[in-house]
């Protein structure tokens, strides 16, 4: 009874050992996609260092650096706070299996005392000849054979147990060595933070000598920005009034052929009225107001979490929410800004229909309906779709624009459920 409440808890610290483990690789391979896009920025901050020549791009990519950096020691702390968790469980393992493997050797040491004064055969057939009967004389030869048998259990059991434990000496050894490997890193990690933070203070001082120029620049995004955002909300808009215009005109063509019909047959027959007028229909129902609409939407849905990004390649330089800017001033982002390669293409992420491709400021704007939703993808220098166009999942649509005062291609995404726009990082797949 014993060995078999050891054994559940063996099996229950190993269980949550393997839960770690499984938590440790996670973080390991975020770390690695994290160094990975650090290793990208530092090159391309490099180049931006050779052209001798402080500009708004060197100022972008430190912030991402910044930002990366400070996500990757998050991650070192998180996988520091994982092998605690995991160095504590061994601690406490290896004394569990140290107490069992003690009690083990009594028992065995007990057993074998117990073997020794009762060694003879002559003993043993005493012990079975005095029984009373055959049946208890079966009864006692059955229980020394299993004396035999518990004797040989304990042995392996003690044999189990010393591997056991053993294995678990050196998987703490381990995760001390690796924890310690940790904190090195953490440190290097924060020094590297300091410097990029100390050289983000002398760009921003030397950019501050540019402080009207940059601040020009700086109103001419956001009034982009803004633009970008009312031209989306109206064009969604005109969309919805549209569905709605043709679902009461259908009602109306549908009242219009019963009017005909009764009256070809001599009847006179009131048009039923329907049961939620077309006037009276939802936004949701308005745009799921046909079987292909309905079934677009419904797949939309069923997408949800694992929808491809508008580009390949890419990292998201603002994400979706309120957020300030250099000056302070709070703003909202309805949607993602996504940096990516120059000249990278812009793909669908849904199959749909293009409804709207607009200039705005000398870049595209194009909208996709899929149903109830729209996703919309601006800052594109060029497109290849045109209005009433239908397109399947990650067709090109055109390629993302260039800034020329920062030399950053940023393609800006949006992702709307009728006339609300919604957080993209739910519906796309993890990067």
């Amino acid at each position: 009874m014993k060995y078999k409440k050891a054994l559940l808890f063996l099996i229950f610290v190993f269980a949550v050992v393997a839960a770690h483990a499984q938590s440790s690789e996670e973080l390991k391979r975020q770390r690695e996609a994290l160094t990975q896009q650090l290793d990208q920025l530092n090159h391309e901050y490099e180049q931006t260092i050779n052209n001798k020549k402080t500009t708004l791009k060197q100022l972008s990519l430190l912030k991402q650096k910044i930002s990366l950096r400070e996500e990757e020691i998050n991650n070192i702390n998180s996988g520091i706070r994982n092998l605690d968790n995991q160095i504590a469980e061994s601690n406490n393992s290896v004394h569990n299996l140290q107490n069992q493997l003690q009690l083990l050797k009594n028992e065995y040491a007990a057993m074998v005392l117990f073997t020794y004064h009762n060694k003879s055969s002559y003993n043993k057939l005493m012990f079975i000849f005095a029984a009373k009967d055959f049946n208890q004389s079966y009864k006692r030869l059955k229980y020394l054979q299993q004396i035999g048998d518990y004797r040989e259990r304990q042995a392996n059991y003690i044999t189990e147990t010393q591997v056991e434990l053993h294995t678990k000496i050196d998987e703490l050894d381990k995760n001390k060595k690796e924890k310690s490997g940790l904190l090195k890193d953490q440190e290097k990690e924060k020094a590297t933070l300091g410097e990029e933070r100390n050289t983000q203070a002398q760009v921003v001082a030397d950019l501050s000598k540019h402080e009207g120029l940059l601040k020009e620049a700086q109103q001419d995004i956001q009034k982009k920005i803004t633009k970008t955002n009312r031209e989306i909300n109206a064009a969604i808009r005109r969309e919805i009034e549209e569905a709605r215009r043709k679902a009461e005109e259908k009602e109306r063509e549908e009242q219009k052929l019963a009017a005909a019909r009764a009256a070809s047959e001599n009847k006179v027959v009131t048009t039923p009225k329907p049961r939620v007028a077309a006037k009276n229909l939802t936004t949701s129902e308005v745009l799921n107001a046909t079987p292909e609409a309905a079934r677009l939407s419904n797949d939309f849905l069923g997408n949800r979490g694992s929808l491809p990004w508008p580009v390949t390649n890419g990292n998201v330089i603002q994400g979706f929410g309120f957020y300030y800017d250099n000056e302070g001033i709070k703003n909202e982002s309805l949607g993602w800004d996504i940096r990516t390669n120059t000249g990278a293409p812009v793909r669908a992420i849904f199959q749909g229909e293009v409804t709207n491709i607009q200039n705005i400021s000398g870049t595209y704007l194009i909208i996709i309906k899929h149903g109830e939703y729209f996703t919309a993808y601006s800052n594109l220098k060029s497109y290849t779709v045109k209005v009433g166009q239908k397109v399947g999942t990650k067709q090109n649509i055109g390629t993302v624009a260039t800034d020329p005062s920062t030399g950053e291609a940023v393609v800006s995404f949006q992702l709307w459920q009728d006339k609300t726009p919604v957080n993209p990082k739910v519906w796309l797949a993890p990067n």
